[in-house]
Formats: C-alpha cells, structure tokens, sequence
C-alpha cells in the first residue's frame, strides 16, 4: 500500500507584526493571494545634487539615505518591476494597491504597474496645507505628492466605501485631491538627538483616509516600505490587520515602539457608513408578491399624483405604464427617477414611502 506525500500546509500570515529584511524578498516568502490591500511609499528616487540650504545658510533636512540612492533609471525601473511584482501575486483576486510618489518617481512607478497588469483606478493627489518652500527660487513650490490606486486586475470586485467618504466629507463626495498638512508637531516621530526619526513619515490623515475608504475592518493590509509605521498605526486603530517589511533597524525600533502606543477603537466606532449598492437588491416586485402593496393599491408622487400597482409589479399612471422608475420619470418629464425615493402609499391616513418597506426586506435578508 503506498501513501501520498502530505501536502505542505501553506505558511501562516504574520500578522500584526514587522518582518526585517528586503521587501522583494520578505514579500515572495509569504502566501499567494493572501493580502487585501497594499499600500506602498517605496523610495523616490530624488536624484540630489549636494547640500540644499535655506536663506539662512541653514542647511535643510533633505532625503539623503542610502536607501534613496539609485545609479540609474534602469536601475530603478529594474527595482519597481521587481517589487511591484512580488505585490501583485501577494493581493487577492480582489485586492488593490495603493502607491505614493512625487515627479522624480511615480510616472516611472504608474508604467511599471500598467505593464504588469494592475488596472489604474483614480489618481489622487496630495496637496500639502504647509509645504517646504523653493528656497532657490528656480521651480515652483513642489506642494503635492501623488497617489496611484490601482485593482490587481480590470475585473477585480475592489472595496470601495464611497459613502464613508462622503461621510467622513461632510456628506460631500470626495474628490480625489486631498488637503492635508505635512506630519509634523506631536505626530512626528524623533530619534534620542531629537532629529526625525524618518525623512518621509506620512501623515496618520493621509492612511486614516486611504484605509477607510477602500478597507474593511479584519482586512489584511501590507506596506513594503514600513518604515516608522504609518500604516500599521492606523491599520491598528481601525481594526485592520498589518504587516510590516523594513530593512533598516532603527525604523523598526521607532515603529515597534509607536504601535505599543496605539490603541484600537472600539467595535462600535469601527463600524462605516455602507454603500447602498452593497445592500441587497430587492425588485419592486417583491412587495406585491409578498403583499405588502396589493395589486391595484394605489401610490402618490410627491406633486400628488397617483399611480396604480399592477400584478406584475409594474404601475400605471394614465398613459404612462412601466417600472416604478419609468413612471416616475415619465411623469417628471426627465431621463431617469429613483422610484423607491419618488413614491409613497398611504396607510390610515399617513403617508409612507415605498423605500421602508424595501428596508424591511432587506433587514429580513441579512
């Protein structure tokens, strides 16, 4: 009798925590498939030509890592497409990457995800509320970065939470520019001398609002590029889980230490405005099946006029007959009407929009 081999159980994900080392290859020793979202903040390649000073002959805090340091475009290129790779065969089905650059990187980075097949979403850019100032005088004031959100592929079911935007907006759809000020003050992390513990930290508003937006509370969000821990302090606090890859060992130190900080909220402020397109469709029909409106009932229109209710869950308004969208719009002499927010019935004198009584099939269908 022989006995098969047991198959390798697929590798835990490391949740919750930093994992040391390069990204190309931390990222390709994890399981395939296994991340929702990706947001990534990779070096950008500044390509500076010596000290840069203020009028003040002080000299400025520029990014001047070893990290940042490429030899060439090529070499560059050859390190977006190798990373933006092993990201891609980490996310989901349904998963999306978000990536963040300025001009001298994200042109380069936006090709190189095209090509391997992400489907480009929106672009957003960031406009920074107080950026650093053109001290030489000799370009504009470089006063935004720009955001890539791009779907693993064109068919991809990605999350997108547009009404917990519109929420978090003032009930105001949000747009895809976004003022929000550089990190600074009390948010910004410093070393023992009391300089910035990293060159680039992003603003905890700036992932509060990528993580909200296109998340869901347990999802698994990895960021390549750790460094202090943006991403993982406000994936903590929303309920997402995190992981972490960073080379360099003082950005892990500074970044353990602000996620012992950080406390999650509770499951009740968790919870985001849903989208009415995720809610359950429930056909007009189904109220005259049920017998919640009876054929022949009739329904008014905001300006009072009446319509009937026909077998087949279609109504008729004199010349008019259709759906209760069709009608609607007929009536208002316009190309479309919602006809769950356009008409009501009456029930002992009271009059009820139709959409409650689609509200209370839908709570009977979760």
């Amino acid at each position: 009798m022989t006995t098969r081999p047991k198959a390798k159980a697929a590798p835990a994900l490391p949740l919750n925590t930093i994992l040391s080392g390069d990204c190309v290859e931390a990222m390709n020793a994890l399981p395939e498939g296994s991340v929702d979202l990706i947001f990534a903040d990779p070096p950008y390649n500044l390509q500076l030509r010596g000290d840069l000073h203020r009028p003040d002959n002080s000299r400025v805090d520029a990014v001047d890592d070893d990290w940042d340091q490429f030899g060439s475009f090529a070499l560059y290129d050859k390190f977006t497409r190798a990373w933006l790779k092993a990201a891609r065969r980490l996310l989901k089905p349904d998963g999306a990457l978000w990536v963040i650059g300025s001009y001298h990187n994200i042109f380069r980075v936006g090709a190189a995800l095209q090509d391997q097949g992400f489907w480009v979403l929106n672009d957003v850019v960031w406009r920074k509320s107080n950026p650093m100032p053109n001290f030489r005088g000799k370009r504009f004031t470089n006063a935004h970065e720009t955001l890539i959100w791009a779907s693993k592929s064109e068919d991809s079911k990605y999350t997108f939470n547009y009404e917990a935007l519109k929420a978090l907006n003032e009930d105001v759809q949000m747009r895809s520019d976004w003022v929000i000020p550089l990190c600074t003050g009390h948010e910004r992390l410093k070393d023992e001398s009391g300089a910035k513990a990293h060159p680039t930290q992003k603003p905890e508003a700036l992932l509060h609002r990528v993580l909200v937006g296109t998340t869901n509370p347990g999802d698994v969000v990895l960021d390549p590029f750790f460094g202090t821990g943006t991403t993982g302090a406000v994936a903590k606090m929303l309920g997402r889980n995190f992981i972490g890859i960073e080379r360099e060992a003082s950005y892990r130190k500074a970044a353990e230490k602000r996620l012992a900080r950080v406390r999650k909220f509770d499951s009740d402020a968790l919870a985001v405005t849903t989208s009415k397109r995720a809610e359950p469709r429930v056909p007009f029909g189904t109220l005259v099946e049920r017998g919640m409106l009876r054929p022949g009932e009739t329904l008014v229109s905001p300006r009072g006029v009446a319509a009937k209710v026909r077998a087949d869950g279609t109504l008729i308004s004199g010349e008019a007959r259709g759906s209760i969208h069709q009608v609607g719009a007929a009536l208002e002499g316009a190309p479309s009407c919602n006809g769950w927010t356009y008409w009501s019935y009456r029930r002992e004198g009271v009059t009820v929009p139709i959409d409650l009584l689609r509200q209370q099939v839908r709570s009977e269908m979760n």
